[in-house]
């Protein structure tokens, strides 16, 4: 983009203007079409400073956008929407309402913005598919879904009652996952708080006396040698491995399928990730189709909500199925992720043409198993807990009695 300055004359008097323009003909006709005055001159100059902090500001409102939104302020911003069109009352309005009354400054920007490029003639879902980072695939694929149908404020309140179902199960896991990363974050602290105040009193007093050490507490000692030496290193050498797995992970490509999939075979985390990705796909399938929603669309969105890409690529299988003509219970089998047991109620509604009622069987039924795992999370836990303190106190026990027997004998 090109900055234009043109001189012009209004009533005898020299006035200037800055256009903005991609070439010279076209700020010329823009300078016509303003009807400003006689045209003087026209000269292209460097990007005006006001232009510079301006496209500066618009940047960093666009990248402050990068990042998933949060989903409690907005559910509650597709509710108030989902309210007004169900009113009646005009899309752009319901927006600009959305954006007064939210404290979110990122729903505000981004209501803002599908607003503004919906009074510009664009479509709701095509506004909606720009923020599909910030606002998930499910958002865009209900609001396509709802003009598609005609019925937006259906689609819309519907994607809000999703998206609470999922952000409950979200709760429940944090929860349970509160107590034990309590306990490992005070062990990792006493741990810290030995080595670096307890065990160095020991090694003075042994040099003192010209002694050496007992075996665990020098290991103990070398610990806190290399993290005192090396610590920033290895420090930068985490955040690197981080930052990267974060980066290539994000790219959605070979690398995360291949976690995707080997994360299945971890202990517990595998099995929550599943119960999770496949529940939630079960929960967004039988709510569509309970909607009236034919088959093949609500298999295409409910794939889209799956975080998980080899889980993905697996229920994929079952749309591909039915669009080769093939019964829903073929693509479970096909899909090779689902229960002999899933597998034959599905086959049973489908013979007895209540699919329905049985989906919603089979959503109940992987809603009860993943509330049961994340209920007694510590439960499973409870071995590695016990496994870890045990390691844990041996070490400090060894680390510390010994020592204290130790001196005994050397004062002596």
């Amino acid at each position: 983009m090109k900055y234009f300055e043109i001189n012009y004359l209004i009533s005898g008097k020299k006035n200037r203007i800055i256009i903005q323009s991609a070439h010279k003909m076209d700020a010329l006709s823009q300078f016509e079409n303003r009807a400003l005055g006689v045209l003087v001159a026209i000269n292209e100059i460097n990007e005006p400073i006001i232009y510079r902090i301006k496209n500066f500001k618009e940047s960093l409102a666009r990248n402050s956008l990068k990042k998933e939104i949060k989903l409690e302020p907005y559910i509650a911003s597709l509710r108030q929407l989902g309210v007004m069109l169900d009113a009646g009352i005009a899309v752009n309005q319901c927006f600009m309402e959305v954006v007064n009354t939210t404290d979110n400054r990122q729903i505000r920007e981004i209501f803002r913005q599908i607003s503004l490029k919906v009074e510009s003639g664009s479509s709701m879902s095509d506004a909606f598919e720009d923020f599909s980072y910030e606002l998930g695939n499910l958002s865009v694929s209900m609001i396509s879904l709802g003009e598609q149908t005609g019925e937006l404020s259906n689609a819309v309140i519907k994607l809000s009652n999703i998206l609470d179902e999922i952000h409950q199960n979200r709760k429940k896991l944090k929860k349970a996952l509160r107590y034990p990363g309590i306990v490992i974050t005070v062990m990792i602290i006493a741990f810290i708080a030995v080595i670096k105040m307890v065990v160095p009193q020991f090694k003075e007093m042994f040099e003192e006396y010209d002694s050496e050490l007992p075996l665990p507490t020098q290991m103990l000692l070398g610990i806190e040698s290399f993290v005192r030496e090396s610590g920033f290193s290895l420090l930068m050498g985490i955040i690197a491995i981080i930052v990267t797995h974060i980066i290539l992970y994000r790219q959605k490509g070979k690398y995360k399928y291949l976690i995707d999939k080997y994360i299945l075979k971890v202990y517990l985390i595998g099995k929550i990730t599943r119960l999770s990705m496949t529940g939630r796909f079960m929960f967004v399938f039988n709510s569509l189709t309970n909607s009236g929603v034919p088959i093949i669309n609500a298999l295409a969105i409910a794939v889209n909500i799956v975080e998980n890409d080899y889980l993905k690529e697996r229920f994929m299988l079952i749309e591909g199925a039915i669009e080769e003509g093939k019964t829903l219970t073929s693509g479970f089998e096909e899909s090779n992720q689902f229960e002999n047991m899933t597998i034959q109620m599905v086959k049973a509604g489908e013979s007895s043409g209540s699919l329905n009622k049985m989906l919603e069987k089979v959503d109940d039924y992987f809603s009860e198993k993943y509330n049961d795992i994340v209920d007694n999370i510590s439960t499973y836990i409870e071995p590695i807990m016990i496994a870890l303190l045990a390691i844990f106190l041996t070490i400090m026990a060894l680390g510390i009695f010994l020592p204290m027997w130790s001196m005994a004998e050397v004062i002596t």
